[in-house]
């Protein structure tokens, strides 16, 4: 879990769950919804790549590295990715929308990566860089809409 979830129950949103692989990451993210006194934050040991069919029916997803973590696994990343995007599929409903935020895929990889399923709804701004006479961004942040 990362801050999305703390952030999204603070602003009144409901019916909210975090998922993670690792136990203690679960139990880490529970202290501290437990801290903030949240209580409408369900959490979960899941691995993404191979979700229950539990976790389905979501109006919005939000990613903030997994993809670039799975991304960078050097057991046959490509499948994982596919993966990825079918267990992304299976979790969201139709017309909802995916938030992404990636350090290591441009606009266009991500374009491609969720091109079968997901159109783009927009695309956020994020800091602006620049060297050599060109500007770039560090940080690409996307929303998808599943079709």
């Amino acid at each position: 879990m990362n801050c999305c979830e703390c952030c999204e129950a603070k602003f009144g949103f409901s019916n909210i769950t975090g998922i993670d692989y690792s136990p203690s990451a679960i139990q880490l993210s529970g202290s501290i919804i437990e801290k903030e006194g949240l209580s409408n934050i369900k959490l979960k040991v899941e691995d993404f790549l191979n979700l229950s069919t539990k976790l389905s029916g979501f109006h919005i997803c939000i990613d903030k590295g997994t993809f670039d973590a799975i991304s960078l696994n050097p057991d046959n990343a490509i499948e994982k990715r596919k993966q990825y995007v079918k267990s992304l599929s299976g979790a969201l409903n139709v017309k909802g929308f995916f938030l992404i935020t990636s350090c290591n895929w441009t606009k266009e990889e991500l374009l491609d990566e969720f091109s079968e399923g997901f159109e783009l709804f927009e695309e956020l701004p994020t800091p602006t860089f620049s060297f050599g006479g060109r500007s770039g961004n560090s940080v690409t942040a996307l929303v998808f809409q599943k079709t």
